[in-house]
């Protein structure tokens, strides 16, 4: 799965992924939660590329109340041609997700152990997502999003049994484009992200608060073998 996240990178960002400028502060990010607001990319039909502040948890646009609805904050890539709540989005509503690393918890007994995954170069790169439009009957818009995750590769099972779909560059376009996708293409596109770009270490156990914040969140600690037996 995909719980926490970082954009520790946001200098060059707009035009890392091909967007004129963001409407809004661009700050570093070390323990991005559910329901925070970050940058999304999006191409709507007709238009160029955009950038947007939204919610990380998706409500769907026909959700009656989303207080009483659970936010989305994932969705399988191997079942969205299937799930109501994310089969209408896939045409045009693909977006993606500014990142530069992501945290995956190791169990040892009855501690969970916080690991920090990124690329090797600690470049940005993108998350696969889907997102919508909520509209209040007052005309209140909501902007949510959910990252999809996707089976991981032989390096992110060691951390875990889902991984987020991280798009290869090349490949950011195509999803980003307003044509639909058969399920083979989607599997093609959403497919592990290749191990040899990527690295791991342990962190600190202040990353389990969400209200925790700062570069020391992702600093390596001394011991970062993994605590298998």
């Amino acid at each position: 799965m995909c719980g926490r996240f970082t954009i520790t990178v946001t200098i060059g960002l707009p035009e890392r992924f091909g967007v004129p400028r963001c409407e809004f502060s661009l700050v570093p990010r070390y323990n991005i939660a559910p329901s925070q607001q970050v940058p999304v990319i999006i191409h709507p039909f007709g238009s160029g590329r955009e950038c947007h502040e939204m919610s990380w948890g998706l409500i769907p646009s026909g959700t009656t109340d989303p207080e009483k609805n659970t936010r989305l904050i994932n969705a399988r890539a191997e079942t969205l041609h299937q799930r109501a709540s994310f089969r209408p989005l896939l045409g045009s509503r693909r977006c993606v997700i500014p990142a530069t690393g992501f945290f995956e918890w190791v169990k040892k007994g009855r501690e969970s152990i916080p690991f920090y995954i990124r690329r090797k170069d600690e470049s940005l790169f993108g998350f696969a997502g889907l997102y919508d439009f909520w509209k209040s009957p007052e005309g209140k818009f909501l902007k949510t999003f959910s990252i999809i995750t996707t089976r991981p590769n032989a390096f992110t099972a060691r951390y875990h049994d889902r991984m987020p779909a991280m798009l290869l560059p090349e490949n950011e376009s195509r999803w980003l484009d307003s044509c639909s996708l058969s399920p083979e293409e989607t599997e093609e596109l959403l497919s592990p992200y290749p191990e040899e770009y990527l690295t791991a270490f342990r962190v600190s156990r202040a990353v389990n608060d969400p209200r925790s914040e700062g570069a020391t969140l992702i600093r390596r600690e001394n011991d970062s073998a993994l605590p298998f037996s």
